[in-house]
């Protein structure tokens, strides 16, 4: 909302502003021709004026031949045309005008005439002439015509004023209501908005309030339900181990019970032969007895037996191994993590180096760029890049030279690093299955248990971290861990 109103005051401002400029710019033409009306009747007043001195220095002159009068009235009858051409200079935005002009022009150069003639006959001592002529030439055309023109023009020009003066109040009127309109729209929206800040300070406020009460009671919260998480936590990581560890006891009496029925079937099968031969089997010069033989049809049922006691075994060695492995969680789960300085590249080449006999088999390069070096827990450090270069290894493109890039940077407080590989790739429809525990994507043509990149990723995130993938099918792998620069133990670890 108060966004809205600044953007209205803003605009009304730029209205106001550009209806300002508009008619102050119109008031000032306006007041132009006003001034421009008053300038053509004075000048009309100058002409008529100039004409007066002239005729009066012309009666002085005839009266008494006084030089002076003389100079009076060439100076007078100088001025005179020059003040009509600048009238009809000033006039040239009217019509009418013009035509006035043109008219009055006409009859000044008659009388200009007159007087010049009436000069010349008291100069010729022809004065009595003289002064008839000019008495003759006050009632005559030019000087009836000089004044029925010039009355004209006043008139005209006395409309225009009038005309002119109504348009410039008019603009002048009308840029007052503009600015006073405007003037109050403007306080009415600051009062607007004062009125809406003070509101939204009102509201901030309690929301302020409410906010801390909220962080209060969110804190407690958050305290009981972390100790009970972590309570729930250290139970479920109890449970496991106990539950591993008592399943292993049954697990051990099936491996003995195995290895049993295999000596079993050794004796089971020879007793066979000897029932089907008639003969006795007799051991050989190193005491051990040697395969008994057996009917077609026989020996398919011992075949199947000594398959079966292979599917049992391996079948016991796999739930061997993950409970193996759910122990390693266990363990790991409860470790404490500590943090230290850690110089990466020192510790992925030492990972390279226990890994390098593998890499000359599978002709694999493992590159390494500059690393940062981080504040975190070396063992998990030294476990997530084992897992991730282990899996490069492991699951490299048939045929195919491997190539694994190590490379990392700096950015905002935090380490980036990237395992890059050549690899067989990974379906993006599995990015999430290969972090999920004991799930495998692709062919399983590898062993394992689908436990590395979900301890993997667990190890990230108590480290204060993430991790992601990007990768797809025949086109390699890129497995990216953030990771805090400085870890201080007091993050995830102590929420675990």
């Amino acid at each position: 909302m108060q966004i809205l109103l600044l953007a209205a005051g803003f605009a009304v401002l730029v209205a106001i502003s550009a209806s300002s400029v508009i008619l102050v710019n119109q008031a000032r033409r306006d007041s132009g021709w006003v001034l421009h009306t008053v300038e053509v009747e004075n000048q009309l007043s100058t002409v008529l004026l100039e004409i007066r001195r002239a005729e009066s220095a012309t009666r002085a002159y005839l009266l008494s031949a006084s030089p002076q009068f003389l100079r009076e009235y060439e100076t007078a009858a100088g001025t005179i045309l020059p003040a009509v051409d600048k009238l009809t200079g000033l006039t040239t935005d009217n019509p009418v005008q013009i035509k006035n002009a043109a008219k009055l022009r006409e009859a000044v150069d008659t009388r200009l005439a007159e007087f010049a003639r009436g000069m010349d006959r008291v100069k010729n001592n022809d004065v009595a002439s003289g002064i008839a002529l000019l008495r003759a030439g006050q009632s005559n055309e030019a000087v009836q015509a000089i004044g029925h023109i010039s009355r004209e023009m006043r008139a005209e020009e006395e409309r225009l004023f009038a005309q002119r003066t109504r348009t410039a109040d008019s603009t002048q009127q009308l840029a007052s209501i503009v600015t006073i309109t405007g003037s109050s729209l403007v306080i009415a929206l600051a009062a607007l908005s004062i009125f809406l800040v003070r509101r939204s300070s009102r509201a901030r406020d309690d929301a302020e309030a409410a906010l801390r009460d909220n962080n209060l009671n969110l804190e407690t919260t958050v305290e009981e339900r972390t100790a009970d998480l972590r309570e729930a936590n250290e139970e479920i990581q109890r449970f496991a181990y106990i539950v591993s560890h008592d399943l292993r006891s049954p697990l051990v009496n099936i491996m003995g019970f195995t290895s049993e029925l295999e000596e079993l079937r050794g004796d089971i099968f020879r007793r066979i032969a000897t029932l089907a031969n008639d003969a006795p089997v007799v051991p050989g010069v190193n005491g051990e007895l040697p395969e008994p033989l057996l009917p077609e049809q026989d020996k398919q049922l011992s075949t199947d037996f000594t398959e079966a006691l292979g599917f049992i075994k391996s079948s016991i060695g796999k739930m061997d191994r993950l409970i193996s492995a759910i122990l390693n969680l266990t363990r790991e789960g409860r470790r404490e993590f500590k943090p230290v300085k850690i110089d990466i590249r020192d510790l992925i080449e030492n990972i390279a180096s226990t890994v390098a006999h593998q890499a000359a088999e599978t002709e694999t390069t493992i590159r390494i760029e500059p690393l940062p070096n981080i504040v975190s827990d070396r063992l998990a450090m030294e476990q997530i890049f084992s897992n991730l270069i282990d899996n490069a290894l492991k699951y490299l493109k048939p045929g195919v030279p491997g190539d694994i890039l190590v490379r990392g940077r700096s950015k905002m407080g935090f380490a980036i690093f990237e395992i890059v590989d050549n690899g067989r790739g990974i379906d993006p429809k599995d990015h999430q299955r290969i972090f999920d525990l004991f799930r495998r994507a692709g062919t399983q043509d590898r062993p394992g248990q689908g436990i590395g990149l979900a301890h993997v990723r667990a190890l990230v995130r108590r480290l204060g971290g993430t991790m992601s993938v990007s990768s797809e099918l025949g086109h390699g792998s890129n497995f990216t861990v953030t990771l805090p620069a400085r870890w201080t133990g007091t993050n995830r670890d102590k929420q675990a």
